[in-house]
């Protein structure tokens, strides 16, 4: 048997290629023609990932708070502890512009209530690359949310910056029974 590699999958255009439909040209003594294939199910993205996209990076406190459910629960990856509450999770999300250059997000997965978001950023001048895990709850709102980051350098770096700023933001003092 014969290894064969295969052809390499691109875009017709940005509007196909948001629908999942890409163009395969395969190669024959013969001939060569062009075959439209969906290389993955195009998910329709709901409507609260696409806002949360663009409000994140711009660190946008209300437009975040409207996202989250009442008792959302944030993981962040800095620590084994848990915010739980749109007002804190939202406090603690509306920081990240502030800490987060080059921030934007690189890969989209997922349907219905569960989402995978791959970003990439920079803390300082460290690179970091991270995916927010998201859960919607039956409203559409964000009830879970989880952020793994590499490398440990990054992570560090992100607490020690996160932690200057919870420190000089008083609503924090307000928020300490939302941590556990």
């Amino acid at each position: 048997m014969q290894n064969v590699a295969l052809p390499a999958a691109i875009p017709i255009d940005q509007d196909s290629a948001e629908r999942g439909f890409y163009a395969i040209k395969i190669p024959d003594k013969l001939f060569s023609m062009v075959v439209f294939m969906t290389l993955q199910r195009a998910a329709k993205m709901h409507p609260t990932i696409k806002t949360m996209l663009e409000v994140v990076a711009k660190g946008d406190e209300g437009a975040i708070k409207n996202l989250l459910a009442e008792n959302v629960k944030f993981q962040p990856p800095t620590y084994y502890k848990t915010w739980t509450g749109r007002e804190p999770v939202a406090t603690v999300l509306g920081h990240v512009e502030n800490v987060f250059s080059d921030f934007k997000y690189r890969r989209i997965m997922g349907e219905e209530r569960n989402w995978a978001l791959e970003f990439q950023c920079k803390i300082g001048d460290l690179d970091a690359v991270g995916v927010d895990l998201i859960t919607l709850d039956n409203t559409g709102l964000i009830a879970h949310f989880e952020v793994v980051m590499r490398p440990y350098k990054s992570i560090g770096a992100l607490r020690e910056a996160m932690n200057q700023r919870v420190m000089r933001d008083a609503r924090f003092l307000g928020f300490k029974d939302a941590l556990s």
